[in-house]
C-alpha cells in the first residue's frame, strides 16, 4: 500500500521537493547553520494520512555546504526508503516521521546552533524555553499583545525512538518547534517557506531570551 502510494507520485512531484529542500539547504548553509555536517530538513510530497504519507530528508553524514546527486532520498511514514537508493536517511528520520504524523506540517527543518543549545540547557529543569512580549512570536501566528510562550525542551537520548514519544507527550499545537536538550530545534510549517520562518524566528527568539538571562544575571 505504502509503495503503490510513492509510485503513484509524479515526477514534477519529487522534483519539486527535491529543488525546495535544496534551495533551502543551500541558503541555511550560506549561514552556517550545518557545523559538522550536523542537522536535516525535510519536505512531505503526496497525499497525506496520519498513517500514511511520504517525505524527502537529507542523506545522512553529507556535508550540507556541497550540492550533490546523493543529497536527499524518499522515505515512507516509517522512514524507511521508498525507492530502490543506496543512500542512509538522517538518523533523527523517526523525529520527522512523528511530527508529520502529529501535525499534517508540509516540511521540517532542523538545526544546531550554540543559541538553541545553551538556552535549552539553562531552561532544562523548566522543560521549556518562556518567551514574553517579543515581537516576534507573531511569527507563530499568535497576535496577543505581549504574548508569552513556552518552547518545549524534550530529552536527547543516543537511542533516537526513546525521543520519539517525548515528542509526541510535549509538543505543542500553538508552538510549531520542539527543542532538543543541548541538541538543537525542529522547526516545521505549512510549506517550506513557512518553516523556514518560524526557524528564523525560533533562532532570534533563543539569542533573545541568552542576551537577556545575561543582562539581568549582570544586574544582580
Amino acid at each position: 500500500m505504502s509503495g503503490n502510494a510513492f509510485l503513484s507520485l509524479t515526477t514534477e512531484e519529487k522534483q519539486r521537493a527535491l529543488s525546495e529542500l535544496g534551495e533551502l539547504k543551500a541558503t541555511l548553509a550560506s549561514r552556517g547553520l550545518f557545523a559538522g555536517t550536523s542537522g536535516n530538513l525535510s519536505v512531505r510530497v503526496g497525499e497525506y494520512r496520519p498513517e500514511q504519507f511520504h517525505f524527502a530528508i537529507t542523506a545522512s553524514g553529507k556535508d550540507k555546504s556541497r550540492s550533490t546527486p546523493e543529497d536527499f532520498l524518499f522515505v515512507d511514514q516509517d522512514g524507511k526508503p521508498a525507492e530502490a537508493t543506496g543512500l542512509k536517511p538522517s538518523a533523527e528520520t523517526l523525529i520527522h516521521c512523528e511530527i508529520y504524523r502529529l501535525t499534517g506540517c508540509g516540511a521540517i527543518a532542523h538545526v544546531h546552533t550554540v543559541y538553541n543549545n545553551v538556552v535549552s540547557e539553562w531552561f532544562w529543569e523548566r522543560r521549556a524555553v518562556p518567551v514574553h512580549g517579543v515581537e516576534l512570536i507573531k511569527a507563530f501566528n499568535i497576535w496577543d499583545e505581549e504574548a508569552s510562550i513556552d518552547i518545549p525542551i524534550v530529552p536527547n537520548y543516543a537511542d533516537i525512538p526513546r525521543i520519539v514519544p517525548e515528542v509526541t507527550d510535549r509538543l505543542d499545537p500553538r508552538i510549531p518547534g520542539i527543542l532538543l536538550r543541548k541538541h538543537g530545534i525542529y522547526a516545521w510549517g505549512r510549506d517550506v517557506q513557512e518553516a523556514k520562518k518560524h526557524l528564523e524566528a525560533f533562532e532570534f527568539l533563543f539569542e533573545y531570551v541568552y542576551r537577556w538571562e545575561l543582562l539581568q544575571g549582570s544586574r544582580r
